[in-house]
């Protein structure tokens, strides 16, 4: 009698894990005499423990020591120097203008009629330093700018690299026009002027105003420079205006009603 009750429990517990078994792990089965029967298969656990091989677990790395980590790319670090140097013309900037790089000087007083009532001063313009940063105001910065674009650097094109600096020799000065006494008060005295004596090549050759206008390669390329300069500026005075300006170009912004004034 106890032997039948173990095999009745024995089958009640058959019955209850056949009946946990998901349809969906069962399979026919072909028995010896051409019936089918079903038979469980056994479910693959889980947890990696009971595989037999313990799975292999990769350790999380944070996001920051990744990067540091992964060797940076050349153009990274293009991209990076090159969101610095715009960073740092933002900060140089004046007049409202990337290219115009100084910085703000504000109002500066006379003597007399001599002044400028908001001044900076300029140490480079697109790209081309000044030997002496130059106090003036905006409109002839401005002015500066276009001519360097428009007739400076077509002037020169690639030879010797182009202009690497411009060799102011005046800017602001209180003074009367030429230095003459008794004269009406210079552009210079109102911010509106600037003189250039020469220019440095990247190359590191020098075109000098005074040795170079009546040279035939230099010469050429010098009275381009004057020409264009009439109309970004009010007023252009070179070595053929007079005695005064052998050696250098005068660029004001004075207008007058009959245009620009060139010689």
């Amino acid at each position: 009698m106890k032997r039948g009750l173990a095999l009745v429990l024995v089958g009640l517990m058959a019955g209850q894990a056949w009946a946990e078994v998901p349809q969906s792990s069962l399979r026919p089965q072909l028995r010896a005499d051409g019936s089918v029967s079903a038979r469980a298969l056994p479910r693959i656990p889980d947890r990696p423990e009971t595989l037999g091989v313990a799975r292999q677990v990769q350790p999380r790395v944070a996001p920051s020591l990744t990067r540091v980590l992964r060797p940076r790319k050349r153009s990274d670090e293009v991209e990076e120097a090159g969101r610095r140097k715009q960073a740092a013309r933002r900060r140089g900037a004046v007049c409202g203008d990337l290219d115009i790089q100084g910085v703000e000087v504000g109002a500066v007083g006379g003597p007399g009629a001599c002044g400028i009532s908001q001044a900076v001063r300029v140490s480079a313009v697109s790209g081309v330093a000044l030997s002496t940063h130059a106090l003036m105001d905006c409109k002839t910065a401005k002015s500066l700018k276009t001519w360097v674009d428009r007739g400076m650097k077509p002037a020169v094109r690639q030879r010797g690299g182009g202009v690497s600096q411009i060799r102011v020799v005046a800017h602001y000065a209180c003074r009367t026009r030429n230095n003459q006494k008794g004269a009406k008060l210079s552009e210079h005295g109102k911010g509106r002027a600037v003189d250039v004596a020469g220019f440095t090549l990247v190359d590191g050759t020098k075109i000098s105003v005074l040795e170079g206008w009546g040279t035939r390669r230099d010469g050429k390329v010098l009275k381009r420079m004057h020409s264009a300069a009439c109309g970004p500026f009010g007023t252009v005075l070179g070595p053929d205006a007079n005695r005064f300006h052998r050696d250098h170009f005068h660029f004001d912004t004075a207008r007058y009603r009959s245009g620009s004034y060139c010689r």
